[in-house]
């Protein structure tokens, strides 16, 4: 038997919900990580090779999604309201979804990387994958409420300048790239990219109803 198997046999039945929102947290950080370097990457092919672990990533994450549902059907007992782990659990596949579309539609559309805009939302899209993690690691506890809420003011934070960052990549596309196919495509992955830091605040949003409820 798997040792995950059998540690998961002696965890409380409700505290298995808070492993598995950590391994899908510390997989969004490595996600987030990942994606930075596919945006700093000029060569297609091994772009090609950061994408493909980018896709293996969202795949673990969903497994975990679905054993969150899974322990949702089970047990009687949770730590917190069922649906609020259904709507974290879906706030937080949602992010891994983005990030997999952010950067596979960078090679699928053949865009250059090197943009000012693409990699600011990378780093951006990074950070946000580290607050959501403080976020929610300290979820199992709920003693450190200052490390909480700096991680969901940080989150706010985030998704503000992930829109300053749309306005600004847009104007500056429509005002210097004359190829009509290199906005529209340009102009898809900024989309994409801001509404990761969107499910982001999502996320940050569901947290924050558990703690006013739990805290």
């Amino acid at each position: 038997m798997a040792f995950n198997s059998i540690l998961k046999i002696f965890l409380p039945k409700d505290r298995v919900f808070y492993q598995l929102f950590e391994n899908v947290a510390a997989e969004l950080v490595k996600m987030g990580d990942k994606l930075k370097e596919v945006v700093n990457e000029p060569d297609f092919e091994k772009r090609a090779k950061l994408i493909k672990e980018v896709e293996d990533m969202e795949h673990v994450n969903d497994d975990y999604t679905h054993q969150i549902f899974t322990e949702l059907g089970k047990n009687f007992i949770t730590p917190f309201d069922r649906e609020d782990i259904h709507y974290l659990a879906s706030a937080l596949d949602d992010i891994a979804d983005y990030i997999y579309a952010c950067a596979k539609k960078i090679n699928f559309y053949r865009v250059n990387p090197d943009d000012i805009g693409i990699r600011k939302f990378g780093d951006l899209i990074a950070l946000g994958c580290v607050q959501v993690h403080k976020a929610v690691t300290e979820l199992r506890n709920m003693k450190n409420m200052r490390q909480i809420t700096d991680a969901l003011v940080a989150i706010n934070s985030i998704e503000n300048q992930g829109d300053d960052i749309f306005d600004m990549s847009i104007e500056r596309l429509f005002a210097t790239e004359p190829d009509a196919k290199e906005v529209i495509k340009k102009r898809e992955i900024y989309q994409v990219m801001e509404i990761v830091t969107d499910k982001c605040e999502d996320a940050a949003n569901v947290i924050e109803s558990i703690i006013i409820k739990y805290a």
